[in-house]
């Protein structure tokens, strides 16, 4: 006889409480105090407003728009909003479950255009080095090989003379942000996108973050320049509902240059038994809640309201800058426009590259007093930061912020610098992450308190587990300080630092 695969059945409150207290151990999306991941209007009911379109619409299958038209409804005004905003005449696009998905088909579009039109047979896309990881992924998956270009030093802006360089006869897409997520600045857009019409390439712009923000900016008052595909070499841009258009995730639209363009995003097949099938995203069967629910905030709050809370942005954000540059010691990276900020720490050392041990010491103090905010680790030259993410909801929240940040950076400075275990460094240093094991993954991980459990005999550095917990069947507990951990992985080599992240996420989920 097998085992059930489930427990016997329980009224639907017991199920509900259980959840609810799930949630007790997660960061709050709520009421500004979480500078990441989390993108709050701080409009009252709209969260009922995208709950009940999501349950209206909850069992409605997009797959088939024949079947069910009011899909095709509500996509076309999407999009229709989408491309008045940010778009040219004849611009079509598509609704996609977020940034990453709408920038999947992105590239996998100018991939199949460059084979069709220009013969490419060996595709190579030029970015950024801080362009999102998106697109790394997506030329893992798409067999496109990423031509990358380091960014400016001082500006984090990527250089459009060298992206221009950068550009061959195999170039599929050229890449810019507006703005780029590290760093929260835009990239020469103009420029770039010129430079690629004179060679027949297309450029698409990560507009995820920015896209629906940036044009309520500029209304707003606040001098933003052009990214839109209003410019003549912008051929796709993608951007993200379920961020500055403050519906739920995952809610994104993709864009292009014109109808023929999109085609080769679609997929169609009629060589099997069943029906024939067109899927122009990477999803099939998808419930047609999110899309409702991201149709009925974009209604509900309007131009007006977009434009307002933009302005809210603008004010937090003039008060924060203002409030950080005020800290000694501490440098903004870049000159950010819009919602997001990166600032570094330099400390005794005075080589104004940023001190590891003081950023890392200074988010777990924060986390210790309610706040979080994103740890980023050092790359390419740029120096480790903290991320932050502004929103509506946390105008009321930039001075206690500030007060909390500074209590915080005095028990930071007086912290030891955190440093990485000798044996764990010189065990790191033996290991070939091409044919490491899944045991010595796990032991290494283990060592150094990163094991899906926060178990680990904390070798690589102090630190006691927090309230959170794993539970039954795995989970990550949450460490009360990180700084131990990530000090760690900021010393790997990139490709072994992969390696051990893929298998901690693995080890998170396991039954």
């Amino acid at each position: 006889m097998t085992a059930a695969a489930l427990p016997p059945g329980r009224p639907a409150d017991d199920v509900l409480a259980e959840l609810r207290a799930l949630r007790l151990s997660d960061a709050p999306t709520r009421g500004g105090r979480t500078f990441a991941y989390v993108y709050d209007s701080g409009l009252d009911g709209l969260d009922e407003l995208a709950s009940a379109a999501y349950s209206a619409y909850a069992t409605v299958n997009g797959l088939d728009m024949t079947v069910f038209p009011s899909v095709a409804r509500l996509e076309n005004d999407i999009v229709r909003s989408a491309a008045a905003l940010l778009g040219a005449p004849g611009v079509q696009g598509t609704f996609t479950s977020g940034g990453t998905e709408s920038i999947l088909l992105a590239v996998k579009t100018a991939r199949d255009h460059a084979r069709a039109v220009r013969g490419v047979r060996e595709p190579r896309m030029v970015l950024p080095s801080t362009a999102h990881a998106a697109f790394h992924k997506a030329a893992a998956y798409l067999g496109v090989e990423p031509v990358v270009v380091p960014v400016d030093r001082e500006t984090y802006r990527a250089p459009a003379a060298a992206m221009a360089d950068a550009l061959d006869e195999h170039t599929a897409l050229v890449v810019v942000s507006a703005p780029s997520y590290a760093h929260g600045v835009i990239d020469p857009v103009e420029e770039v996108a010129a430079a690629a019409a004179e060679r027949d390439v297309l450029c698409h712009v990560d507009a995820c973050i920015g896209g629906w923000l940036l044009p309520y900016l500029r209304r707003a008052g606040r001098e933003v320049p052009p990214f839109e595909m209003t410019l003549p070499g912008v051929t796709s841009l993608s951007v993200d509902l379920h961020k500055y258009g403050y519906a739920d995730k995952g809610a994104s639209v993709v864009l292009y240059r014109d109808g023929e363009l999109r085609r080769h995003q679609y997929f169609a097949h009629a060589r099997w038994p069943g029906y024939p099938v067109v899927n122009p995203t990477v999803q099939g069967t998808k419930s047609a809640g999110l899309l409702a629910q991201a149709w009925a905030v974009l209604r509900h709050v309007g131009d007006d309201g977009y434009t307002a809370l933009a302005r809210q942005v603008s004010v937090a954000s003039d008060r924060l800058l203002a409030g950080l540059r005020a800290v000694e010691g501490l440098r903004i990276l870049g000159r950010p426009t819009g919602g997001l900020v990166a600032f570094t720490l330099d400390g005794e050392r005075g080589a104004g590259d940023g001190d590891l041990s003081l950023v890392l010491h200074l988010a777990d103090e924060m986390r210790l007093r309610g706040w979080y905010l994103q740890p980023q680790l050092g790359f390419d030259g740029m120096p480790p930061n903290l991320h932050l993410t502004l929103t509506p909801a946390t105008v009321g929240q930039v001075d206690a912020l500030l007060a909390d940040l500074g209590a915080a950076l005095t028990a930071a400075r007086a912290l030891a610098p955190v440093g990485v275990d000798p044996e764990l460094a010189a065990l790191a240093a033996t290991l070939d992450p091409d044919t490491l094991g899944p045991d010595e993954a796990a032991y290494v991980l283990a060592y150094a308190g990163l094991d899906g459990n926060g178990n680990g005999n904390g070798n690589g550095g102090s630190g006691e587990d927090g309230d959170g917990s794993g539970g039954g069947g795995g989970g990550a507990a949450v460490k009360e300080r990180m700084a131990p951990v990530l000090a760690m992985l900021d010393a790997l080599p990139a490709p072994l630092k992969e390696r051990l992240l893929a298998e901690f996420v693995g080890s998170v989920f396991r039954i």
